[in-house]
C-alpha cells in the first residue's frame, strides 16, 4: 500500500468511530428519553409540542456537555431543563388559547361515546393548573412539577442545588401557594 494513502485513510477511519462523549450522550438519550417525553406530554398536553420540547431538552444537554462533560446528575439536569421549557410553553399559552379552545370543541364533537362532560372537565382542570403554575414563582412551580413527576426529594435537591432537608418545607409552601392561587382562579372563573 502506498504510504501516502495509508496516512490519509487514518483520519477518515477516526471520523467513523464515535467518541466516548458521543457514546455517553447516546446512552443518556436512550435511558432518559421516555421519561422526559412522558413528563413533557403531561405538562403541555400537545404531543407535537412535547416532542419538540423533549428534543430541545436533549439538544441543550448535548451543547451543555461539550462544556462540562459531567454525567453525574444528568437526570436532574434534564428534568430541570424540561421543567423550564414546559413553564415557558405554559406561559405562552394565552397566544394559543383560541386555537386550543376550538380544537377542544372539535374533539368533543368527534367523541360522543366518551362522556364529553368528563373530558371537558378534565381539560378545564388541566388548563387551570397550567395557568396557576404559569403565575407562580418559578422556583415553586419547578418544585411542584418535579415532585409530582415522581422525583425524590434528593433528586430535586440535586437538580436545584439545594439541601435535601429544605425540599420538604419548600414544597409545603409551594403547595399552599398553588392551592391559594388555584382557589382564586376558580372563583374568578365562576364569576
Amino acid at each position: 500500500m502506498d504510504e501516502s494513502l495509508r496516512h490519509e485513510s487514518v483520519p477518515y477511519a477516526m471520523k467513523l468511530s464515535k467518541s466516548k462523549s458521543e457514546e455517553s450522550f447516546e446512552h443518556i438519550f436512550h435511558e432518559y428519553w421516555p421519561a422526559i417525553h412522558r413528563f413533557l406530554s403531561r405538562m403541555v398536553i400537545d404531543p407535537a409540542e412535547a416532542e419538540d420540547l423533549a428534543l430541545e431538552t436533549f439538544y441543550r444537554l448535548y451543547k451543555h456537555r461539550t462544556d462540562h462533560q459531567d454525567d453525574s446528575n444528568a437526570r436532574g439536569w434534564l428534568f430541570k431543563v424540561a421543567t423550564n421549557l414546559a413553564l415557558q410553553s405554559i406561559r405562552s399559552f394565552k397566544r394559543r388559547e383560541h386555537y386550543e379552545i376550538n380544537a377542544g370543541k372539535e374533539a368533543l364533537i368527534e367523541t360522543p361515546n366518551e362522556q364529553p362532560a368528563r373530558i371537558f372537565a378534565k381539560r378545564e382542570e388541566q388548563h387551570l393548573v397550567r395557568m396557576v403554575l404559569g403565575q407562580m414563582n418559578p422556583r415553586q412551580a419547578e418544585l411542584l412539577i418535579m415532585r409530582h413527576s415522581g422525583m425524590t426529594y434528593k433528586e430535586i435537591a440535586k437538580a436545584l442545588r439545594l439541601s435535601a432537608a429544605s425540599i420538604g418545607p419548600l414544597l409545603i409552601r409551594a403547595e399552599r401557594e398553588f392551592k391559594k392561587q388555584y382557589q382564586v382562579l376558580t372563583q374568578e372563573e365562576e364569576i
